[in-house]
């Protein structure tokens, strides 16, 4: 019968290892609701481009008639008149488009109400990584090193300038574990 040493880890690598599912769904939930405020803003701003095109064209169409009655010969009153009705009816249509790209304003606004929420999530997620940082360093400091897979894994998706592998680092790094 062969006995197998039981291995004990740190207190904060084991609270890290019971943690780590959860902060994986905490940060699903943040991407998640980021990508609904996303979605909600370019709907809002997709709708109020509509709007401002429409009112963009009314205000070229009444400006043009303004420019040619004011040139025009034979004015009478009742053109007057007619083009006055018109002037109001667009400032009418420029207000109702104001109040309304008020309103989207405070919806796009509201929108970003996650960041705050997403934040603190964030924060905890990094306190956890932050305090297993130091006992996973120690655990991997006394595991044998495992030769490096085949071919390394390209790292995908979005990464910071300051935070990108540069080639000397991957030299550096391959270089002290004996390669």
């Amino acid at each position: 019968m062969s006995s197998t040493a039981a291995v004990t880890h740190p207190p904060a690598l084991q609270q890290f290892a019971h943690e780590l599912p959860d902060a994986c769904e905490r940060l699903a939930y943040v991407k998640q609701m980021t990508a609904q405020a996303a979605n909600k803003v370019l709907g809002l701003v997709e709708g109020a481009q509509d709007d401002a095109e429409q009112v963009r064209r009314q205000g070229t169409d009444l400006s043009e008639s303004l420019a040619r009655m004011a040139t025009s010969p034979e004015l009478s009153l009742e053109r007057a008149r007619s083009m006055m009705k018109l002037c109001a009816a667009y400032a009418a249509t420029a207000a109702s488009f104001a109040a309304r790209e008020k309103g989207l304003h405070s919806e796009i606004m509201m929108a970003q109400d996650f960041q705050d929420l997403s934040g603190q999530v964030i924060n905890k997620v990094i306190r956890m990584l932050e305090q297993a940082e130091g006992p996973l360093n120690e655990l991997v400091g006394e595991t044998p090193v495992a030769p490096p897979p085949a071919a390394p894994e390209q790292l995908q998706g979005v990464q910071t300038p300051d935070k990108a592998l540069k080639q000397d680092d991957v030299d550096d790094l391959l270089a002290s574990l004996g390669f």
